[in-house]
Protein backbone atom coordinates (compact mmCIF):
# COMPACT_ATOMS: atom_id res chain seq x y z
CA UNK A 1 0.00 0.00 0.00
CA UNK A 2 1.50 3.36 -0.72
CA UNK A 3 1.97 5.80 1.87
CA UNK A 4 -0.70 8.44 2.23
CA UNK A 5 1.01 10.78 4.56
CA UNK A 6 5.34 10.71 3.36
CA UNK A 7 7.15 13.00 4.09
CA UNK A 8 10.95 12.79 3.29
CA UNK A 9 12.17 16.20 5.91
CA UNK A 10 14.51 17.75 3.15
CA UNK A 11 13.47 18.69 -0.33
CA UNK A 12 17.11 19.39 -1.87
CA UNK A 13 15.19 22.27 -4.38
CA UNK A 14 13.20 23.95 -1.71
CA UNK A 15 15.52 23.10 1.64
CA UNK A 16 14.04 26.07 3.34
CA UNK A 17 10.60 24.56 3.29
CA UNK A 18 8.92 21.77 4.75
CA UNK A 19 9.08 20.60 8.82
CA UNK A 20 10.79 18.00 10.84
CA UNK A 21 8.83 16.09 13.59
CA UNK A 22 5.61 15.81 12.93
CA UNK A 23 3.41 14.94 10.36
CA UNK A 24 -0.01 17.12 9.53
CA UNK A 25 -3.44 14.98 8.99
CA UNK A 26 -5.49 18.32 8.83
CA UNK A 27 -5.60 22.02 8.27
CA UNK A 28 -8.92 24.09 9.43
CA UNK A 29 -8.65 27.60 8.18
CA UNK A 30 -10.94 30.21 8.94
CA UNK A 31 -10.24 33.46 7.10
CA UNK A 32 -11.26 36.97 6.73
CA UNK A 33 -10.55 39.41 3.63
CA UNK A 34 -11.06 42.69 2.86
CA UNK A 35 -10.58 43.29 -1.08
CA UNK A 36 -10.60 46.84 -0.49
CA UNK A 37 -7.52 46.95 1.23
CA UNK A 38 -6.28 43.39 0.52
CA UNK A 39 -6.13 42.96 4.51
CA UNK A 40 -6.43 39.05 5.68
CA UNK A 41 -6.91 37.73 9.00
CA UNK A 42 -6.95 34.12 10.23
CA UNK A 43 -7.30 31.32 12.87
CA UNK A 44 -5.80 28.33 11.59
CA UNK A 45 -5.99 24.92 13.42
CA UNK A 46 -3.38 22.27 12.48
CA UNK A 47 -3.95 18.41 13.61
CA UNK A 48 -0.75 16.25 13.42
CA UNK A 49 1.10 13.71 15.23
CA UNK A 50 4.68 13.83 16.51
CA UNK A 51 7.16 11.93 14.32
CA UNK A 52 9.87 12.41 16.96
CA UNK A 53 9.88 14.07 20.46
CA UNK A 54 11.56 17.26 20.25
CA UNK A 55 11.42 20.52 21.70
CA UNK A 56 10.36 22.57 19.52
CA UNK A 57 8.16 22.88 15.90
CA UNK A 58 8.34 24.85 12.97
CA UNK A 59 5.49 26.09 10.50
CA UNK A 60 6.11 27.71 7.29
CA UNK A 61 4.49 31.26 7.01
CA UNK A 62 5.19 34.65 5.24
CA UNK A 63 6.68 37.25 7.05
CA UNK A 64 3.96 39.68 5.96
CA UNK A 65 1.60 38.16 8.23
CA UNK A 66 1.91 38.75 11.89
CA UNK A 67 0.98 36.17 14.37
CA UNK A 68 -0.75 37.54 17.71
CA UNK A 69 -1.67 34.13 19.49
CA UNK A 70 -0.36 30.54 19.47
CA UNK A 71 -1.84 27.70 21.66
CA UNK A 72 -0.84 23.77 21.83
CA UNK A 73 -3.04 21.21 22.83
CA UNK A 74 -5.23 24.03 23.99
CA UNK A 75 -2.43 25.57 26.10
CA UNK A 76 -1.32 29.21 26.06
CA UNK A 77 2.05 28.50 27.21
CA UNK A 78 3.85 28.34 24.14
CA UNK A 79 6.84 30.38 23.01
CA UNK A 80 6.78 31.41 19.70
CA UNK A 81 9.38 33.64 17.27
CA UNK A 82 8.34 33.82 13.68
CA UNK A 83 11.90 34.71 11.86
CA UNK A 84 12.69 34.19 8.26
CA UNK A 85 9.71 32.65 7.05
CA UNK A 86 9.42 30.04 9.77
CA UNK A 87 6.96 30.24 12.90
CA UNK A 88 8.77 28.69 15.74
CA UNK A 89 6.70 26.98 18.88
CA UNK A 90 7.98 25.72 21.99
CA UNK A 91 5.31 24.43 23.60
CA UNK A 92 5.72 24.17 27.59
CA UNK A 93 5.36 20.55 27.72
CA UNK A 94 7.21 18.02 25.66
CA UNK A 95 5.09 16.04 22.69
CA UNK A 96 6.49 11.93 22.81
CA UNK A 97 6.34 10.65 19.28
CA UNK A 98 3.14 9.52 18.41
CA UNK A 99 1.76 12.40 19.88
CA UNK A 100 -1.21 14.29 19.29
CA UNK A 101 -0.04 17.80 17.75
CA UNK A 102 -3.06 20.31 17.70
CA UNK A 103 -1.53 24.05 17.13
CA UNK A 104 -4.05 27.07 16.73
CA UNK A 105 -2.87 30.33 15.62
CA UNK A 106 -4.60 33.22 14.88
CA UNK A 107 -2.78 36.11 12.23
CA UNK A 108 -3.50 38.53 9.90
CA UNK A 109 -1.37 41.39 7.94
CA UNK A 110 -1.16 42.07 4.20
CA UNK A 111 -1.01 39.19 2.29
CA UNK A 112 1.69 39.19 -0.76
CA UNK A 113 3.03 36.64 -3.24
CA UNK A 114 6.18 35.09 -2.15
CA UNK A 115 9.30 35.72 -4.08
CA UNK A 116 11.54 32.92 -5.45
CA UNK A 117 13.60 32.11 -8.30
CA UNK A 118 10.19 30.86 -10.44
CA UNK A 119 8.98 34.69 -10.34
CA UNK A 120 5.96 35.43 -7.13
CA UNK A 121 3.76 32.35 -5.84
CA UNK A 122 1.28 33.05 -3.50
CA UNK A 123 -1.51 35.70 -2.56
CA UNK A 124 -2.00 38.09 -5.25
CA UNK A 125 -4.27 40.84 -5.27
CA UNK A 126 -5.98 41.59 -8.36
CA UNK A 127 -8.15 44.37 -9.59
CA UNK A 128 -11.32 43.33 -7.62
CA UNK A 129 -10.35 40.06 -5.51
CA UNK A 130 -7.76 37.70 -5.38
CA UNK A 131 -6.68 34.50 -6.30
CA UNK A 132 -3.78 31.88 -5.18
CA UNK A 133 -1.31 30.58 -6.89
CA UNK A 134 1.48 28.94 -4.94
CA UNK A 135 3.09 26.18 -7.20
CA UNK A 136 5.82 25.37 -5.13
CA UNK A 137 6.20 27.47 -2.48
CA UNK A 138 3.26 29.97 -2.11
CA UNK A 139 1.06 28.21 0.47
CA UNK A 140 2.89 30.10 3.41
CA UNK A 141 1.72 33.24 1.57
CA UNK A 142 -1.53 33.14 3.27
CA UNK A 143 -1.68 30.13 6.53
CA UNK A 144 0.68 28.65 7.89
CA UNK A 145 1.92 25.38 7.00
CA UNK A 146 3.95 22.03 6.50
CA UNK A 147 4.91 23.69 2.76
CA UNK A 148 6.52 20.63 1.39
CA UNK A 149 4.84 18.44 -1.70
CA UNK A 150 4.10 15.39 0.60
CA UNK A 151 2.64 16.74 3.18
CA UNK A 152 -0.82 15.77 2.39
CA UNK A 153 -3.55 16.56 4.33
CA UNK A 154 -7.47 16.73 4.35
CA UNK A 155 -8.66 20.53 4.77
CA UNK A 156 -11.94 23.08 6.13
CA UNK A 157 -11.69 26.59 4.31
CA UNK A 158 -14.23 28.77 5.80
CA UNK A 159 -13.31 32.41 4.19
CA UNK A 160 -15.91 35.88 5.07
CA UNK A 161 -15.49 38.41 2.68
CA UNK A 162 -17.65 41.00 1.32
CA UNK A 163 -21.05 39.83 -0.54
CA UNK A 164 -20.84 41.35 -3.87
CA UNK A 165 -17.75 39.08 -4.33
CA UNK A 166 -17.80 35.16 -4.82
CA UNK A 167 -15.45 33.42 -2.72
CA UNK A 168 -14.41 29.62 -3.96
CA UNK A 169 -12.24 27.16 -1.98
CA UNK A 170 -11.19 23.39 -2.85
CA UNK A 171 -13.25 20.88 -1.99
CA UNK A 172 -17.51 20.91 -1.82
CA UNK A 173 -19.46 24.05 -0.37
CA UNK A 174 -20.84 22.90 2.65
CA UNK A 175 -22.41 26.11 3.86
CA UNK A 176 -22.86 29.70 2.64
CA UNK A 177 -23.87 32.08 5.38
CA UNK A 178 -25.05 35.93 4.84
CA UNK A 179 -24.48 38.35 6.97
CA UNK A 180 -25.06 42.35 6.84
CA UNK A 181 -22.37 43.31 4.31
CA UNK A 182 -20.46 40.28 4.20
CA UNK A 183 -21.00 36.31 3.74
CA UNK A 184 -19.11 33.13 4.79
CA UNK A 185 -18.38 30.51 2.39
CA UNK A 186 -17.08 27.25 3.91
CA UNK A 187 -15.63 24.13 2.01
CA UNK A 188 -14.48 20.72 2.76
CA UNK A 189 -11.77 18.87 1.09
CA UNK A 190 -11.73 15.24 1.84
CA UNK A 191 -9.14 14.01 0.06
CA UNK A 192 -5.42 14.17 0.89
CA UNK A 193 -4.24 17.97 -0.60
CA UNK A 194 -0.77 19.26 -0.60
CA UNK A 195 -0.31 22.71 0.46
CA UNK A 196 0.79 24.32 -2.78
CA UNK A 197 -2.75 22.72 -4.32
CA UNK A 198 -4.89 24.68 -1.89
CA UNK A 199 -6.34 27.92 -2.72
CA UNK A 200 -8.56 30.46 -2.70
CA UNK A 201 -10.59 32.34 -5.66
CA UNK A 202 -12.49 35.82 -5.03
CA UNK A 203 -14.35 38.21 -7.44
CA UNK A 204 -17.58 39.28 -8.70
CA UNK A 205 -18.21 35.94 -10.33
CA UNK A 206 -21.13 33.79 -11.01
CA UNK A 207 -21.12 30.36 -10.84
CA UNK A 208 -22.87 27.99 -13.81
CA UNK A 209 -22.60 24.45 -15.03
CA UNK A 210 -20.48 23.49 -17.64
CA UNK A 211 -22.28 20.41 -19.98
CA UNK A 212 -25.27 18.56 -19.45
CA UNK A 213 -27.08 17.63 -16.06
CA UNK A 214 -26.18 14.22 -14.96
CA UNK A 215 -23.06 14.57 -16.46
CA UNK A 216 -20.90 11.11 -14.03
CA UNK A 217 -18.22 13.97 -13.12
CA UNK A 218 -20.60 17.67 -11.66
CA UNK A 219 -18.42 21.27 -13.68
CA UNK A 220 -18.70 24.26 -12.94
CA UNK A 221 -17.52 27.42 -13.89
CA UNK A 222 -16.85 30.71 -11.95
CA UNK A 223 -17.07 33.48 -14.19
CA UNK A 224 -17.26 37.44 -14.84
CA UNK A 225 -20.74 37.27 -16.16
CA UNK A 226 -19.13 39.52 -19.14
CA UNK A 227 -17.06 36.60 -20.39
CA UNK A 228 -20.11 33.84 -20.12
CA UNK A 229 -20.04 33.62 -24.12
CA UNK A 230 -16.75 33.28 -24.87
CA UNK A 231 -16.24 30.65 -21.85
CA UNK A 232 -19.39 28.43 -23.62
CA UNK A 233 -17.55 28.53 -26.84
CA UNK A 234 -14.08 28.15 -25.78
CA UNK A 235 -14.80 25.16 -22.92
CA UNK A 236 -17.42 23.64 -24.53
CA UNK A 237 -15.44 20.31 -25.12
CA UNK A 238 -14.30 19.89 -21.93
CA UNK A 239 -16.78 17.61 -20.78
CA UNK A 240 -15.43 15.49 -23.85
CA UNK A 241 -11.82 16.02 -22.72
CA UNK A 242 -13.48 14.36 -19.26
CA UNK A 243 -15.01 11.58 -20.83
CA UNK A 244 -11.85 10.96 -22.95
CA UNK A 245 -9.53 11.10 -19.92
CA UNK A 246 -11.76 8.80 -16.78
CA UNK A 247 -11.29 6.16 -20.08
CA UNK A 248 -7.30 6.75 -20.45
CA UNK A 249 -6.29 7.80 -17.06
CA UNK A 250 -9.05 6.19 -14.81
CA UNK A 251 -11.96 7.54 -12.36
CA UNK A 252 -11.81 11.38 -11.97
CA UNK A 253 -9.97 11.46 -8.64
CA UNK A 254 -12.45 14.09 -6.78
CA UNK A 255 -15.97 14.98 -6.52
CA UNK A 256 -16.40 17.60 -9.01
CA UNK A 257 -14.26 19.79 -11.36
CA UNK A 258 -14.62 24.02 -11.44
CA UNK A 259 -13.63 25.82 -13.52
CA UNK A 260 -12.14 29.94 -12.60
CA UNK A 261 -11.84 32.43 -14.91
CA UNK A 262 -10.57 35.50 -13.53
CA UNK A 263 -11.25 39.36 -14.81
CA UNK A 264 -7.13 39.78 -15.26
CA UNK A 265 -4.98 38.48 -17.77
CA UNK A 266 -3.21 36.10 -16.46
CA UNK A 267 0.82 34.75 -17.59
CA UNK A 268 -0.18 30.96 -17.60
CA UNK A 269 -3.22 29.01 -16.06
CA UNK A 270 -2.49 27.86 -12.85
CA UNK A 271 -3.63 24.21 -10.76
CA UNK A 272 -5.33 23.59 -7.75
CA UNK A 273 -7.11 20.76 -6.90
CA UNK A 274 -10.21 20.24 -8.06
CA UNK A 275 -9.98 23.41 -9.51
CA UNK A 276 -8.15 25.58 -12.18
CA UNK A 277 -7.91 28.88 -12.99
CA UNK A 278 -7.67 31.24 -15.99
CA UNK A 279 -6.76 34.37 -17.36
CA UNK A 280 -9.31 36.51 -18.86
CA UNK A 281 -6.98 36.27 -21.95
CA UNK A 282 -7.47 32.34 -21.90
CA UNK A 283 -11.30 33.24 -23.07
CA UNK A 284 -10.96 34.46 -26.42
CA UNK A 285 -13.92 32.97 -28.26
CA UNK A 286 -11.68 31.06 -30.50
CA UNK A 287 -10.17 28.16 -27.95
CA UNK A 288 -7.06 29.92 -28.54
CA UNK A 289 -5.69 28.07 -25.27
CA UNK A 290 -7.84 24.38 -25.65
CA UNK A 291 -5.14 22.48 -25.46
CA UNK A 292 -4.12 24.50 -21.88
CA UNK A 293 -7.68 23.25 -21.27
CA UNK A 294 -6.53 19.56 -21.53
CA UNK A 295 -3.51 20.46 -19.99
CA UNK A 296 -4.74 21.83 -16.19
CA UNK A 297 -7.73 18.89 -16.06
CA UNK A 298 -5.29 16.34 -16.71
CA UNK A 299 -3.13 17.58 -13.16
CA UNK A 300 -6.10 16.48 -11.12
CA UNK A 301 -5.04 12.66 -11.53
CA UNK A 302 -0.99 14.00 -12.07
CA UNK A 303 0.07 16.40 -9.50
CA UNK A 304 -3.23 16.94 -7.64
CA UNK A 305 -4.35 12.56 -6.90
CA UNK A 306 -0.61 11.46 -8.00
CA UNK A 307 1.39 14.04 -6.38
CA UNK A 308 5.59 13.71 -6.31
CA UNK A 309 7.11 13.52 -3.06
CA UNK A 310 10.35 15.70 -4.09
CA UNK A 311 10.37 18.52 -6.76
CA UNK A 312 12.73 16.94 -9.25
CA UNK A 313 10.05 14.48 -10.00
CA UNK A 314 8.03 17.37 -11.51
CA UNK A 315 7.91 15.37 -15.04
CA UNK A 316 5.35 12.65 -13.34
CA UNK A 317 3.40 16.43 -12.99
CA UNK A 318 4.31 17.97 -16.22
CA UNK A 319 5.15 15.77 -18.81
CA UNK A 320 1.79 13.53 -17.92
CA UNK A 321 -0.65 16.85 -18.58
CA UNK A 322 1.57 17.95 -21.26
CA UNK A 323 1.05 14.63 -22.61
CA UNK A 324 -2.12 14.45 -22.33
CA UNK A 325 -2.67 17.70 -24.43
CA UNK A 326 -1.44 15.30 -27.38
CA UNK A 327 -3.93 12.76 -26.14
CA UNK A 328 -7.09 14.96 -26.73
CA UNK A 329 -5.48 16.23 -29.84
CA UNK A 330 -5.57 12.98 -31.16
CA UNK A 331 -9.28 12.41 -29.79
CA UNK A 332 -10.70 15.50 -31.10
CA UNK A 333 -9.70 15.23 -34.60
CA UNK A 334 -6.08 17.44 -34.35
CA UNK A 335 -2.82 16.05 -34.86
CA UNK A 336 -2.04 12.92 -33.66
CA UNK A 337 0.02 11.98 -30.48
CA UNK A 338 2.58 10.80 -32.65
CA UNK A 339 2.62 13.78 -34.96
CA UNK A 340 2.56 16.32 -32.05
CA UNK A 341 5.49 14.28 -30.31
CA UNK A 342 7.79 14.28 -33.29
CA UNK A 343 7.63 17.66 -34.11
CA UNK A 344 8.00 18.24 -30.06
CA UNK A 345 11.25 16.43 -30.77
CA UNK A 346 12.27 18.12 -33.39
CA UNK A 347 12.05 21.65 -31.63
CA UNK A 348 13.90 20.28 -28.68
CA UNK A 349 16.82 19.11 -31.27
CA UNK A 350 17.41 22.98 -32.14
CA UNK A 351 17.07 23.94 -27.96
CA UNK A 352 20.43 23.57 -25.89
CA UNK A 353 20.48 19.68 -24.40
CA UNK A 354 21.90 20.77 -20.85
CA UNK A 355 19.31 19.56 -18.33
CA UNK A 356 18.79 15.92 -16.78
CA UNK A 357 14.50 15.80 -17.11
CA UNK A 358 14.71 13.44 -14.30
CA UNK A 359 16.42 15.56 -12.02
CA UNK A 360 16.49 18.88 -13.64
CA UNK A 361 17.72 21.10 -10.64
CA UNK A 362 15.31 24.11 -8.96
CA UNK A 363 16.63 26.60 -11.88
CA UNK A 364 14.95 24.59 -14.45
CA UNK A 365 12.28 22.72 -12.89
CA UNK A 366 9.23 24.47 -14.49
CA UNK A 367 11.09 24.45 -18.20
CA UNK A 368 9.09 24.07 -21.15
CA UNK A 369 11.98 21.21 -22.12
CA UNK A 370 10.65 19.33 -18.87
CA UNK A 371 7.53 19.39 -20.15
CA UNK A 372 8.28 18.06 -23.37
CA UNK A 373 10.86 15.82 -23.18
CA UNK A 374 8.79 14.38 -20.44
CA UNK A 375 6.01 14.25 -22.53
CA UNK A 376 8.20 12.25 -25.42
CA UNK A 377 9.18 9.55 -22.72
CA UNK A 378 5.37 8.66 -22.29
CA UNK A 379 5.24 8.76 -26.02
CA UNK A 380 8.58 6.32 -26.71
CA UNK A 381 7.00 4.33 -23.39
CA UNK A 382 3.38 3.86 -25.46
CA UNK A 383 5.17 2.67 -28.65
CA UNK A 384 7.29 0.01 -26.83
CA UNK A 385 4.40 -1.09 -24.63
CA UNK A 386 1.39 -0.64 -27.43
CA UNK A 387 -1.45 1.18 -26.65
CA UNK A 388 -3.56 -1.57 -24.63
CA UNK A 389 -0.76 -2.07 -22.41
CA UNK A 390 0.40 1.33 -22.12
CA UNK A 391 -2.92 3.01 -20.88
CA UNK A 392 -3.36 -0.43 -18.98
CA UNK A 393 -0.39 0.81 -17.14
CA UNK A 394 -1.39 4.30 -16.59
CA UNK A 395 -4.85 3.48 -14.96
CA UNK A 396 -2.76 0.79 -12.78
CA UNK A 397 -0.59 4.23 -11.88
CA UNK A 398 -3.69 6.24 -10.87
CA UNK A 399 -5.33 3.88 -8.95
CA UNK A 400 -2.21 1.99 -7.09
CA UNK A 401 -1.60 5.52 -5.76
CA UNK A 402 -4.69 7.48 -5.91
CA UNK A 403 -4.34 10.95 -3.23
CA UNK A 404 -0.53 9.42 -2.51
CA UNK A 405 2.58 10.80 -3.01
CA UNK A 406 4.82 9.15 -5.70
CA UNK A 407 8.33 8.60 -6.93
CA UNK A 408 9.84 8.33 -10.56
CA UNK A 409 11.35 4.98 -9.15
CA UNK A 410 7.72 3.96 -8.56
CA UNK A 411 6.51 4.81 -11.90
CA UNK A 412 9.36 2.97 -13.32
CA UNK A 413 8.72 -0.29 -11.28
CA UNK A 414 5.41 -0.18 -12.76
CA UNK A 415 5.98 0.10 -15.85
CA UNK A 416 8.28 -2.98 -15.94
CA UNK A 417 5.27 -5.52 -14.96
CA UNK A 418 3.74 -4.30 -18.41
CA UNK A 419 6.91 -5.73 -20.31
CA UNK A 420 8.40 -8.75 -21.50
CA UNK A 421 11.86 -6.66 -22.23
CA UNK A 422 13.40 -4.39 -19.57
CA UNK A 423 12.24 -0.87 -19.34
CA UNK A 424 14.91 0.72 -17.67
CA UNK A 425 17.14 1.46 -20.48
CA UNK A 426 14.06 3.70 -22.35
CA UNK A 427 13.67 5.39 -18.66
CA UNK A 428 17.62 6.01 -18.28
CA UNK A 429 17.96 7.74 -21.94
CA UNK A 430 14.82 9.78 -21.67
CA UNK A 431 15.40 11.22 -17.87
CA UNK A 432 18.79 10.66 -17.49
CA UNK A 433 21.18 12.07 -20.17
CA UNK A 434 21.24 15.29 -21.26
CA UNK A 435 21.44 14.21 -25.30
CA UNK A 436 17.97 14.14 -26.61
CA UNK A 437 16.92 10.66 -27.74
CA UNK A 438 15.59 9.41 -31.12
CA UNK A 439 11.75 8.33 -30.83
CA UNK A 440 11.61 4.69 -31.99
CA UNK A 441 9.58 4.93 -35.56
CA UNK A 442 5.87 4.33 -35.56
CA UNK A 443 5.02 0.68 -36.62
CA UNK A 444 8.41 -0.40 -35.90
CA UNK A 445 9.92 -3.04 -34.05
CA UNK A 446 8.39 -2.10 -30.80
CA UNK A 447 5.14 -1.13 -32.11
CA UNK A 448 4.48 -5.02 -33.74
CA UNK A 449 4.33 -6.74 -30.19
CA UNK A 450 1.91 -7.81 -29.43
Amino acid sequence: MPNKFYQDPIDTYLPQNGNRGYRVSRYELELGYKPASNRLAGRAVIIAVTTAAQPRFTLDLSQALTVSKVLVNGSKAVKFTHQQGKLALTPQQKIPAGGVLEITIHYAGTPKPVRGPWGEVGWEELTEGALVASQPNGAASWFPCDDHPSSKASYRISITTDSPFYALANGVLISKQPKASQTTWVYEMAEPMATYLATIQIGNYRRYRVGAAGEPVPMHAVIPPRLRTAFDHDFARQPQMMALFTDKFGPYPFDAYTVVVTDDDLDIPIEAQGISIFGANHCDGKRGAERLVAHELAHQWFGNSLTLKQWRDIWLHEGFACYAEWIWSEASGGATADQLARAARANLARQPQDIVVGDPGPKHMFDDRVYKRGALTLHALRLELRDHLFFELIREWTARYRHSSVTTEEFVDLAGHYSVTPLRGLFAIWLGTKPLPQLPPLGGQAATRA
